[in-house]
């Protein structure tokens, strides 16, 4: 298989607005997470972390924050590589006013509109695996770029606030009203984020970080929930997929969204995966839950954490009962880590990376 390198990074996130300001924030505590007043009868607020970056217009914003991160991931303008859009929630939060309700396009017309933001040339998919769409682009996109047929991709991760996913989330009870605990002895709930992250991935380019590879399992009998045998058969996939045995691996980025119950599966799926496990990191306390974007975001803010120091603070003590433990600081040396989102319909998606 052909090296798939992460040639470049870009991030807005409620850390800041590129990945620099996003380590800084982090490493100054974090950001606050705002309050968000449901209408109608779901009833009271919710924390959310969103972007500092305000427009009244959706599209505007959203087209400001695309180019934003293509730029800083040195995306070029008119790009003929492949371009990845992954998101769940596409542009709903465009939609959803009043004057909106006329809206005639569908999901290949926002695919649209953001390569017309690039004034991209090449091919264009759409991934839309709810939670773990962008680490599912990343699968693909290392597929693509293992053809032969371009020598890069931009992965772009694209969730912006709306009031489907946050009024779906309360409708279902799974929202904290207090704050992001992952694995938390008092975890109960997930806060929500929004994230636009761009990974830009090259074969002719050698840099610090290259995929492996990855793998997603789907078992759809628990529709809002993980599987702890669906979480064991991914590792395991994933680690053939590189050669890999389990021991080789330095590091695990966790789903880790602070569901009482999710959080418990997680925590029994990664025991049966890893006869010792690896040390383990939660991002969802420093970004929210940023859904499609998750992998993106993540695997973003993640590699640059390891490359200049930075680490996440946990809000609460994790669960002795869950068998399992958080890093409170980066480990002395990750060559090999696995990055994991969880999502909705019974995905489980992990992806590989390797520093050199």
């Amino acid at each position: 298989m052909t090296a798939v390198h992460i040639a470049g990074r870009g991030l807005a996130c409620a850390l800041g607005l590129d990945v620099a300001t996003s380590l800084a924030k982090l490493r100054d505590g974090g950001a606050t997470a705002e309050s968000r007043l449901l209408p109608g009868g779901l009833g009271g607020d919710f924390p959310y972390y969103a972007i500092p970056y305000d427009l009244p217009d959706w599209n505007e914003r959203a087209r400001d924050l695309v180019l934003r991160v293509a730029d800083e991931a040195g995306a070029r303008p008119g790009g003929r590589g492949a371009l990845f859009i992954a998101t769940s929630s596409f542009d709903i939060g465009a939609v959803e006013p009043a004057a909106a309700r006329t809206y005639a396009g569908d999901y290949r017309a926002f695919a649209d509109t953001v390569a017309g933001w690039l004034a991209w040339s090449g091919p264009v998919y759409s991934i839309s695996t709810a939670c773990t769409s962008s680490l599912n682009a990343l699968i693909a996109a290392q597929a693509v770029l293992n053809s032969g047929t371009v020598d890069e991709a931009l992965v772009l991760g694209i969730e912006l606030e709306n009031c489907l996913t946050l009024g779906g989330f309360a409708a279902l009870q799974l929202l904290s009203r207090t704050g992001s605990k992952p694995f938390g002895v008092h975890r109960d709930g997930l806060v929500l984020g929004e994230a636009v992250a761009a990974l830009r991935l090259s074969t002719s380019t050698s840099a610090p970080w290259k995929i492996l590879g990855g793998a997603n399992v789907v078992d759809g009998r628990q529709s809002t929930g993980a599987s702890a045998a669906a979480i064991e058969r991914m590792y395991g996939q994933a680690l053939a997929t590189t050669g890999l045995a389990a021991g080789e691996i330095d590091l695990v980025k966790v789903q880790a969204a602070g569901s009482p119950g999710n959080d418990l599966i997680e925590a029994d799926g990664l025991r049966a995966a890893f006869d010792r496990l690896p040390p383990l990191v939660s991002l969802k306390g420093a970004l929210g839950h940023t859904m499609g974007a998750s992998g993106a975001a993540e695997v973003a803010l993640l590699t640059a954490c390891l490359e200049h120091g930075a680490w996440p603070r946990y809000a609460d003590a994790v669960d002795e009962t869950l068998g399992v433990n958080l890093a409170t600081e980066a480990p002395n040396s990750v060559r090999r880590l696995m990055a994991t989102v969880l999502g909705f319909g019974g995905s489980h998606t992990t992806v590989v990376l390797e520093h050199a």
